[in-house]
C-alpha cells in the first residue's frame, strides 16, 4: 500500500484540552481503533500551554517545523524542542508537560509502539538513497523534493506499508528539507 498526501488537504482533530490540533498523515494497520495502532505519523499545532495525551507502551519522536517551539518537562526530562527540524524522542509512557516558548507550535509527530516496531526519523537537506524499508514516509518540510519519479513540495509526501521500498531523494530547490521515517518490525511482532 502507498499514499501521497498534502498536510494542508488532512482531516483536523482538536484537542479535548483545547491546547491544539492534529492532522494525523497515517497509520499501521489501516482502519484500526485509534489505540491500536502499530505505528502513527501526524503533525500538530500546539497552541496553548498543557499536558500531552499518555501512550502507554509508545515510543515517540517530536520534531519542531514551525514557531517558537515549547518546552517539555516530565520525570527524567527538561527539554526546550525549539531548534526546527531537530527530532526528539521520549517514553508516551511519561506525563509531559508543555509549555509553548512564544507563539503557536507546529510540529511533526512519531509514534511506534515498541513491542512491534521501531522508528527512526531522519532529516535530509542533501541528495541521498533511502535505506529499503517496508514501513517508510517521507515529508517534504521545506522547498522542493525530488523523490522516485516524482516531485513532493513543501507539505507534500508519501507512505507506504507493507511493500519493500528504495528511494532516491534529491533536493529540487535550494535550503531544501525533508523528513524520512522508516519502520523495522521486531522479529516476533512479524511473526
Amino acid at each position: 500500500m502507498m499514499r501521497r498526501f498534502d498536510v494542508s488537504d488532512l482531516p483536523v482533530s482538536r484537542w479535548k484540552n483545547g491546547g491544539g490540533e492534529t492532522r494525523e498523515i497515517a497509520s499501521w494497520p489501516p482502519y484500526v481503533e485509534a489505540d491500536a495502532f502499530d505505528w502513527r505519523v501526524s503533525v500538530a499545532s500546539i497552541t496553548a500551554s498543557g499536558d500531552f495525551s499518555l501512550f502507554p507502551g509508545v515510543d515517540r519522536t517530536i520534531m519542531l517545523i514551525e514557531g517558537d517551539g515549547v518546552h517539555l518537562r516530565a520525570d527524567g526530562i527538561d527539554h526546550r524542542l525549539d531548534t526546527p527540524y531537530q527530532p526528539f524522542e521520549f517514553s508516551g509512557d511519561l506525563a509531559v508537560h508543555c509549555t509553548l516558548l512564544g507563539s503557536d507550535s507546529t510540529d511533526f509527530n512519531v509514534m511506534c509502539r515498541r513491542e512491534r516496531c521501531v522508528a527512526a526519523v531522519r532529516v535530509f537537506d542533501e541528495a541521498s538513497k533511502l535505506a529499503p524499508a517496508e514501513h517508510g514516509l517521507m515529508l517534504c518540510v521545506r522547498g522542493q523534493w525530488q523523490a522516485g519519479g516524482g516531485t513532493l513540495k513543501q507539505g507534500q509526501g508519501v507512505w507506504w506499508g507493507d511493500q519493500p521500498e528504495r528511494w532516491r531523494i534529491s533536493p529540487a530547490s535550494r535550503d531544501a528539507l525533508l523528513v524520512a521515517v522508516g519502520w523495522s518490525f521486531l522479529p516476533e511482532a512479524a511473526a
